[in-house]
């Protein structure tokens, strides 16, 4: 694809909202585009342009007041207390064209075949890593293999029922993925709920144009849970289980037990008897056959993990081998979205499906290689280093954004515990025009689709994408200070 080179101003940029928007040098989503803007983006664009900042300013003070109002927040744990925030919300939307999300669809569904075909052979045959395709340590020594699983068949060979897969874009317009999320991805609440505020707060501005709904999504992760429970259910019960209301995340196991329309549980709320689990209910015990499980692995059964667990169920792992209900997503999935299997993942679709990468990965370096340790030291200022085990943009290295003293305490970290790091390229993330106290300006988004996997993969049309509100920053995490805007994909 050929560099996208920003438009003057005077030939893209209607005055109005987005009177003196500064286009920068990365690929912007609403103004540039390969050869002709499309009718969608124009008109979006020609409708901003009716509006001041003023009055986007008073809508988003309404849109987060009813987010507060509505309990649509996550918590930020620090060191001294727990804090909700609401997702900070921009109203600008992203749009994608409807030729721009059939291939990030087409690219997703490859990924998600590869990583259950990956899952079940690790656990069962180990075919790729007797061909020397991905190294066996890196798999059998990883803190996410789960030995409860070995020679385990999980129901229609499905392990990651629901996958958030981070995508990027770059500075010519192409979609990266930057990194899978097959254990417990959290966010689409937010999805959904963004089009819900945006439909509310900005009616003018998205009347007539011919946006996919996201409304689809509960009906189809109850019809997920649903084809996957244990064969012979006809009618089969499925809950959500949570951790209950401490927990960062507890607005979605709410939400989203509400949109399919099945019961909220933490692990009190069941027990196992004869290998079979049961929901305790005011009509006496009640049988469960497929649980979408918001808690990792460890806490899941304190009988077969962490024997301090309050938060699992025990005896659940021995229901689960048994075959009597079915978890998702299941156990030991983490393996696939370890940071240092990611660089194996183009081999891995290659090995599986024979086909070339839909979607392209972003260049990474194993620094429990040599090779790889040995050109992230070297180049230290220039890349991004990311720990292995962490999430939420926490322990991460920006090379060229660090001092000094920081490149040199991540050096001996690096010598310290090298097989703890990956490093990557820092990528020119595409930009979005944003409300930004000093007016309408660029900052970094990238995108989160979700997909659902029972009989065959969906892919819910749009994703949460992430906006990284501080000036210059890469880091779109809300963890870190980022917000999100309402995904629009066009039908064709």
């Amino acid at each position: 694809m050929s560099s996208a080179k920003p438009h003057s101003l005077s030939e893209t940029i209607p005055a109005g909202l987005l009177d003196g928007y500064q286009v920068p040098e990365f690929f912007c989503e609403l103004m540039n585009r390969n050869g002709p803007i499309p009718e969608a983006l124009s008109r979006v664009r020609n409708r901003l342009a009716a509006m001041d900042v003023a009055e986007l300013r008073k809508r988003t003070a309404s849109a987060e007041a009813q987010l507060y109002s509505m309990g649509i927040t996550f918590t930020v744990y620090s060191n001294r207390e727990a804090i909700d925030r609401i997702l900070p919300f921009d109203a600008i939307p992203r749009i994608i064209t409807a030729q721009e999300w059939s291939h990030i669809e087409r690219g997703v569904q490859q990924r998600i075949q590869a990583l259950n075909l990956f899952l079940h052979d690790i656990y069962h045959d180990r075919k790729i890593l007797k061909d020397g395709i991905i190294p066996a340590e890196l798999v059998l020594n990883n803190p996410n293999y789960c030995e409860a699983m070995v020679g385990f068949k999980v129901p229609g060979g499905v392990y990651v029922h629901v996958n958030g897969t981070d995508l990027i874009r770059d500075r010519d317009g192409r979609f990266l993925i930057l990194e899978d999320n097959a254990r417990t991805p959290s966010g689409v609440s937010y999805v959904i709920e963004n089009r819900h505020m945006m439909l509310r707060l900005m009616p003018d501005l998205a009347s007539g144009l011919p946006i996919r709904s996201v409304e689809e999504y509960g009906p189809r992760l109850h019809q997920t849970l649903c084809e996957v429970a244990p064969e012979g259910v006809l009618n089969p019960q499925v809950v959500l289980l949570s951790p209950g209301i401490y927990n960062s995340a507890y607005f979605e196991h709410v939400f989203l037990s509400r949109e399919m329309g099945v019961p909220l549980v933490e692990g009190r709320d069941l027990f196992v008897e004869n290998h079979r689990v049961y929901m305790r209910t005011t009509m006496g015990p009640k049988p469960v056959h497929s649980i979408y499980r918001r808690l990792n692995d460890e806490f899941l059964d304190p009988l077969a993990f962490n024997p301090d667990s309050l938060l699992g169920v025990p005896g659940l792992i021995d229901a689960y081998r048994h075959g009597n209900v079915t978890l998702a997503n299941a156990l030991g999935t983490g393996v696939a979205d370890d940071k240092a299997v990611y660089a194996y993942m183009p081999r891995i679709i290659r090995y599986y499906l024979d086909e070339d990468p839909i979607l392209d990965s972003v260049e990474t370096h194993i620094c429990a290689e040599e090779e790889g340790l040995a050109y992230t030291l070297a180049n230290l200022d220039k890349l991004v280093v990311k720990p292995v085990g962490e999430s939420g943009g926490y322990g991460l290295l920006i090379g060229p954004h660090a001092s000094e003293a920081e490149l040199d305490e991540f050096r001996q970290k690096l010598q310290q515990d090298p097989s703890n790091y990956i490093s990557q390229p820092v990528i020119g993330l595409s930009v979005t025009p944003t409300l930004c106290p000093d007016g309408v300006e660029a900052r970094h988004v990238d995108l989160r689709p979700f997909a659902l996997t029972g009989r065959s993969v969906w892919v819910l049309p749009g994703g949460l994408s992430r906006v990284a509100l501080r000036k210059g920053s890469l880091v779109v995490n809300s963890s870190q200070g980022g917000g999100s805007k309402d995904t629009w994909v066009m039908t064709s």
